[in-house]
Order: structure tokens, then C-alpha cells, then sequence
């Protein structure tokens, strides 16, 4: 997940069986959780705060991040954003301020929604491989976020290491037993989490981010899914920036030997993880490009510079919708199924994801028995939730 940390780049009336799989996945019929990710910087230059959250029609929030210490503890990575802000509907006598005490005050009003602590993200996994380096690391690191997590009545952990082995951000340390470091790591959170279940009566959830490309190798999933609740797949990002032409953000289909969200499943799938145990991500976001020839509507071409540099030609859902659409020419790919802008007057093309194209991928959902969507992330989504409402409705249908 290319999760900047600025914004990202890196987002139910249901039942009670909506809820979190438990981890033994024994399970008649998947379930098809919704999980989206609040980024806690949301407040600040997006203005979004916890009360917009459209809970009623989610199961379950991953909270965007809590850091790691020198010291190889969990912390908190803005303490005044997670427990000092003063929310302006916060109850008069609440202990709690921040993020954190709107989430539990979120919670009471819709009581089947779990919230889980992320840890790293795409800025903050440079520490992961020494955490899980020694079973005393691993003790430690997973006692401090354990406890965090049940000091702030949180219902979960989801681990977000990019990435174990190779990849990530220039600087994260990373070696090569961290395949089978990681494997222990989420067996000694596991552990613990289901040590102190075992005191409160409670499942609490574990999970993590996967990628969609080829890191997924490092990664030893015929093991690793027995200890999580589930897995998120991170099924974008697939161009960018970094790529030598433009291309899609998360196709659905292979076009012409493109990777695709479907070959990123069928990985997954054919390593061992079980259907009902992987969550399909999805982006409420696109990537651009400028300087881009009108050959092919701007599909597959050359390009000088990115939109947006500040951000890496980066777009949420909310802005495409406000403007790009307007101005642009949209195009639909039948193959790939999802739809791209090109600006002919600014030579600007755009991938990304819309209703039409996230109806499709629910589907799929479906269609694989998976265990849900998840999306990054909630303030993206346009002021009427339109993508959010396109997943959900389409999930819930018969």
C-alpha cells in the first residue's frame, strides 16, 4: 500500500454474524465484512472527523497508525489528533479526548462496529524487522500493543508492515529472515490477544495489509492465516509514479499481461489462504499523469511529469468527482473493467476506481467467496458516499 503519510496514498444496519470471522475460519458461509481505514492527519487538512464516519453501514475500522518506538514498543503517532482533541460532542465527563474517545463514543451508537489499532503503515514499518527479530522483541512489542489496544477499548490489531524482506520506504531496515520472523510475530500477538480473550471473554481480532505484487512471496501465507482473523489485500497501486507509462490503478482483469486485482486473489488463493479469510481492498483514489500523448485516450502512454507533484499525481474519489469528471473524457476499459479520465487541454490522464467499477469488484467478491472489501480510506469517498454505498449495496444484495 503506497500510503503516504500526508494523505494517504497512500478511504449498516448489519447482523451480528457480520461480525469478525473467528480465527479458526470455521465458518459455513463467508462473511462479507466491510472494513474501512480513518486516517488520524484526517482532521486536519481534510477536515474529517469521526462523527462522518458512515458507521451504520460498516463492520469494522482500521484506525491509520499508531508507530513503533526505538524501543520496540507500540505509540501513539499523534497523541493530540488520538487523545487530546477536543471533539466538539464529546461528553462533559469523558475521560477520553481524540480520536480515540469519538471512536468509543461511535461505537456505543452502532454497537456491531469493531475498531482495530493499525501499526506501521507505508511511513512507519521501519522498525518491524527488529521487533520481530527475538522472542523477547517479539514479547515486548506485542504486550505494548496489546495493551494499548485495551487501554483505549479498541477491538483489534491490524499489523501493517511494507515490507518484510524487501520493499517499502528507502531507509526501513529489513533482512531476510523476516519471512519467518513475521510468521512468529503474528503468532506471539495471537498469543496474547488470546490470553487476554481469555480474561475478558472477549475474540479480539488480529489481522494485517498485504500487497498485491510480488512481495506477496515473502510472506509465508500457508501459516500465517491460521493466526489472523483475516487479511486485507492491498489491491492497488499497480501504476503510478514509479511506473515507465501510464496505466491502471487497480484493474480488475489482466489486459494485454498487465498485473491485475484477479491475478493478486488468485496468488493469494493458490498459497493457501483460505477464500473466506481474504478481504479485497479497493481504492477511493486515483493516479495520474501529465504530458500524456491523446493516442488511446492517454492509455498506456509516455509521460513527462505527474499532477498534483506535491502528492505524487495522487487524487481522491472527492476531488475526481468535483471536478475531474466534468472536465475530463471518461473512458471504460472492458477487459480490465474500470473506467480513466483524459484531460486533452492539460494532457492529463487519471486512473481510478467509481461506482460502476467497485459494484464489479464486489461482485467478485462474491463470485470468490471472499471474505469482503476493505477501501482506503473513509475521507476520500465523495461528501455522499457514493463509493461507499456502491460496496455495500452491492455486497448485500441477494
Amino acid at each position: 500500500m503506497k500510503k503516504l503519510f500526508l494523505l494517504a496514498g497512500g478511504l449498516f444496519s448489519l447482523f451480528s454474524l457480520l461480525a469478525a470471522a473467528p480465527s479458526n475460519g470455521q465458518e459455513n458461509t463467508p462473511p462479507r465484512r466491510m472494513v474501512g481505514y480513518f486516517i488520524s492527519w484526517g482532521i486536519y487538512g481534510a477536515n474529517y472527523h469521526v462523527p462522518q464516519i458512515p458507521a451504520e453501514r460498516l463492520t469494522h475500522i482500521n484506525y491509520a497508525f499508531v508507530n513503533i518506538s526505538e524501543a520496540g514498543e507500540c505509540v501513539l503517532g499523534d497523541s493530540w489528533a488520538e487523545v487530546e482533541y477536543p471533539y466538539p460532542d464529546a461528553p462533559e465527563d469523558a475521560e477520553l479526548l481524540g480520536n480515540f474517545g469519538a471512536l468509543q463514543q461511535l461505537k456505543t451508537q452502532y454497537p456491531h462496529l469493531k475498531v482495530l489499532l493499525s501499526v506501521g503503515g507505508w511511513t512507519w514499518s521501519g522498525r518491524f524487522s527488529d521487533v520481530a527479530l527475538t522472542e523477547a522483541s517479539r514479547e515486548k512489542f506485542a504486550r505494548s500493543c496489546v495493551a494499548m489496544m485495551a487501554t483505549y477499548g479498541f477491538d483489534g490489531l491490524d499489523i501493517d508492515w511494507e515490507y518484510p524482506v524487501s520493499g517499502g520506504l528507502e531507509g526501513n531496515v529489513t533482512r531476510p529472515e523476516d519471512r519467518e520472523n513475521y510468521t512468529l510475530l503474528l503468532a506471539e500477538l495471537r498469543r496474547q490477544l488470546d490470553e487476554l480473550g481469555a480474561e475478558t471473554d472477549e475474540h479480539y481480532l488480529l489481522t494485517i495489509a498485504a500487497p498485491a505484487g510480488r512481495q506477496y512471496l515473502n510472506y509465508e501465507l500457508d501459516r500465517i492465516h491460521e493466526y489472523l482473523d483475516w487479511l486485507n489485500l492491498m489491491a492497488y497501486d499497480y501504476n503510478g509514479g514509479w511506473s515507465a507509462q501510464t496505466g491502471f490503478n487497480a484493474p480488475l482483469y489482466s489486459d494485454d499481461g498487465q498485473p491485475s486485482v484477479d491475478q493478486s486473489v488468485q496468488n493469494y488463493l493458490a498459497a493457501g489462504v483460505p477464500a473466506e479469510k481474504l478481504v479485497l481492498g479497493v481504492p477511493f483514489y486515483g493516479r495520474g499523469w501529465k504530458g500524456v500523448p491523446a493516442e488511446n485516450h492517454g492509455l498506456y502512454q509516455p509521460y513527462t511529469e505527474l499532477p498534483n507533484p506535491e502528492l505524487g499525481g495522487y487524487f481522491s474519489y472527492r476531488i475526481l468527482a468535483q471536478i475531474y469528471e466534468r472536465v475530463g473524457d471518461r473512458y471504460w476499459h472492458d477487459v480490465a473493467q474500470v473506467p480513466w479520465l483524459y484531460i486533452p487541454e492539460t494532457e492529463t490522464m487519471i486512473s481510478y476506481d467509481d461506482p460502476q467499477s467497485l459494484r464489479l469488484k464486489a461482485e467478485y467478491v462474491k463470485e470468490q467467496r471472499l471474505g469482503g472489501v476493505m477501501f482506503w480510506e473513509l475521507s476520500l469517498d465523495s461528501e455522499d458516499s457514493a463509493l461507499l454505498n456502491a460496496l455495500y449495496e452491492t455486497l448485500n444484495e441477494d
